[in-house]
């Protein structure tokens, strides 16, 4: 007979002599404690808050001076959007927005308080697109009469500055440290190519693509690069390389063709700098600060642009209302996300840009939509996803603009393909309509490890996806079965959206990328331009005047860090030290992740519609 469960007891064994473990109830009391004082220190934080914000609402907080100078630190770095988790909040570091960035700078040209702007710069290195959005930024407020003057300890150190100094043409001025250097000296790329390590290592490579010009596999299955390759990548350095000199040339009031022969020259020391008129005066930071006090006025007070956006408000708060959606990151299905540990970026997760369109679509108020593309592309069918809303979008009659940032490739661009415009800047990486897919084969890698591997199948095709072995000839045939779909799919939906015959779309596909100049020129983008540009077609799209009043508003509404910290409730109370303890593990890892993540042995998959892998030297 089985003695029941209940009543079958094991006697206790006797506790070991230790200081004993906090009983249950004392333990709740304790949680009960740290709640009611989390409480209290939450409202007096909110009281805090709210008093401040009541107490500027009648002038009695900091203004903005009656003479500012404008002062933006342009060594920080940019970012499309900032992360909307306390991690990537926190592991953000201090990067400025570029819109608010842009936004600053527009609402200070029309401020009267406001008498001119600092900029410190350095090697830049934020991608083409966004220097270029900088750039039409400062000669966009030099427009308005007022002095712009820049200083650089040194445009690159003993390393390229291209794009730092190319940023600097914009200013009026362009002071130098005597001991500074302008790397002005060409643009260069890089590819990693890994098919010799393969080899050695006997991985084998079973990819394919959609067309030649697709060559993020390249890097897998070559040792250098293929002729479609370097064309593509010959032509888009050489669009940049022409912007450069043209830009250096205006800003500097120099022969385009003096310019060409400077940077074959480059780099340049401070006074070999000064000498060719790429610079203004050398001088010490003191030195600079006296001749900004001498344009300004003795009265005059730096305020930094952040510092002044808050203080000033942005513009566009009030007014026919605009949707604003970012689209930042590879895309993935799922909801956005941050990756400070493979990559160090965020995500454009289908889920949440989807959403945030839908949002957009939904509310009677808006008139029309900006989406704000920065993407090297990814996931089919997340992109897939998110192109399905900018149709919804044009249905519902609220028309959408992209805006696009350093580089929307791909699923970057098949996401922005529908749009009633698409503006880039001359620099923006675009196009790359094509697909790839594929498997590294490592059994034999394995066993020259001495693993082996056994296996069992329900069905002939079972193991398609398998990485030990290669496709069978159905498991192949339907693999290229998948290309052909996904190719035909994206370059029926590229004519559609464009308004361009299918033959001329599958004659500049291929998975090649434009330069935004050069993608202009062949139908694949309207206009070129940053922010003003697409608020402008905004406005044209949604039947508003030139010079009405619009409200920007971003879809999904943005949450402060603090929002974030306390959205789950008090059973994440304890969130401050588990980012601090993300912190710290990331830190460790991350040296381990770049070479990880260089092999090609990163999280996931790049997706079918990835970017061909480089490195541009800034």
């Amino acid at each position: 007979m089985t003695t029941p469960a209940a009543t079958h007891q094991t006697p206790a064994t006797p506790a070991t002599p230790a200081t004993p473990a906090t009983p249950a109830p004392r333990r709740r009391r304790l949680v009960s404690f740290l709640a009611v004082i989390g409480g209290i220190t939450t409202t007096l934080f909110l009281l805090v808050v709210g008093f401040a914000a009541l107490r500027c609402s009648f002038g009695g907080g900091p203004g903005v001076p009656r003479r500012t100078v404008l002062e933006i630190d342009f060594e920080r770095g940019f970012v499309e959007q900032r992360g909307s988790d306390p991690l990537s909040r926190i592991l953000g570091g201090g990067d400025a927005s570029v819109a608010d960035t842009v936004a600053a700078l527009e609402r200070a040209s029309k401020d009267d308080r406001v008498v001119g702007l600092v900029g410190h710069l350095g090697a830049g290195g934020y991608g083409m697109g966004v220097t270029q959005e900088l750039r039409d930024a400062v000669q966009a407020f030099r427009a308005s009469g007022k002095f712009a003057l820049a200083f650089s300890e040194s445009f690159g150190e003993f390393g390229p500055g291209n794009q730092g100094y190319y940023l600097a043409t914009a200013f009026e001025e362009v002071w130098l440290q005597p001991s500074g250097d302008v790397g002005l000296n060409g643009l260069s790329a890089a590819t990693m190519f890994l098919r010799g390590v393969f080899d050695k290592l006997e991985l084998g490579v079973r990819m394919d693509q959609r067309h030649e010009y697709k060559n993020a596999m390249n890097m897998y299955t070559e040792r250098d690069y293929t002729p479609a390759h370097r064309e593509a990548l010959a032509a888009v350095l050489g669009s940049m390389h022409g912007q450069l000199v043209a830009g250096v040339a205006a800003g500097r009031g120099l022969d385009a063709n003096a310019v060409t022969a400077l940077i074959e020259r480059g780099p340049f020391l401070g006074p070999e700098a000064l000498e060719a008129r790429l610079v203004d005066h050398l001088g010490y930071r003191d030195e600079f600060m006296a001749r900004v006090q001498e344009k300004a006025g003795d009265k005059a007070e730096l305020l930094f642009h952040d510092k002044y956006l808050a203080r000033a408000g942005k513009p566009h708060q009030k007014g026919a209302r605009i949707a604003v959606v970012y689209g930042v990151g590879p895309v993935m299905r799922g909801s956005n996300s941050f990756d400070p540990l493979f990559g160090g970026g965020p995500t454009m997760g289908s889920k949440t840009v989807a959403g945030a369109l839908r949002q957009a679509i939904d509310d009677p108020e808006v008139k029309a939509i900006v989406f704000r593309v920065d993407s090297p592309g990814g996931s089919y069918v997340a992109s897939d996803t998110i192109w399905r809303e900018t149709v919804r979008a044009k249905q519902a009659g609220k028309p959408v603009i992209v805006s696009m940032g350093n580089v929307a490739g791909s699923g970057g661009y098949f996401v922005a393909m529908d749009a009633a415009k698409i503006v880039a800047q001359p620099g923006t990486i675009t196009g790359s309509i094509g697909v790839l897919g594929g498997k590294i084969l490592t059994r034999k890698l394995f066993e020259r490890l001495g693993v082996t591997y056994g296996g069992l199948k329900t069905a002939a095709n079972a193991d398609m996806f398998s990485e030990l072995d290669d496709y069978s000839a159905h498991g192949w045939q339907r693999f290229q079965a998948w290309l052909d779909r996904v190719y035909a799919d994206f370059t029926a939906k590229v004519a559609a959206g464009r308004g361009l015959p299918l033959a001329k779309v599958q004659e500049i596909a291929k998975g090649r990328i434009w330069s935004g100049q050069d993608a202009k020129a062949i139908g694949l983008v309207d206009e070129l331009g940053g922010w003003p540009v697409a608020l402008r077609l905004a406005r044209e799209a949604a039947g508003l005047a030139a010079d009405a009043d619009i409200e920007l508003r971003t879809y999904p509404a943005e949450k402060s860090l603090f929002e974030q910290l306390l959205a789950d409730g008090p059973e994440n109370s304890d969130a401050p030290v588990s980012i601090q303890a993300q912190i710290a593990l990331i830190e460790q890892l991350r040296p381990v992740s770049a070479e990880l993540r260089a092999l090609g042995l990163g999280p996931g998959n790049p997706g079918a519609l990835a970017m061909p892998g480089l490195e541009l030297a800034p």
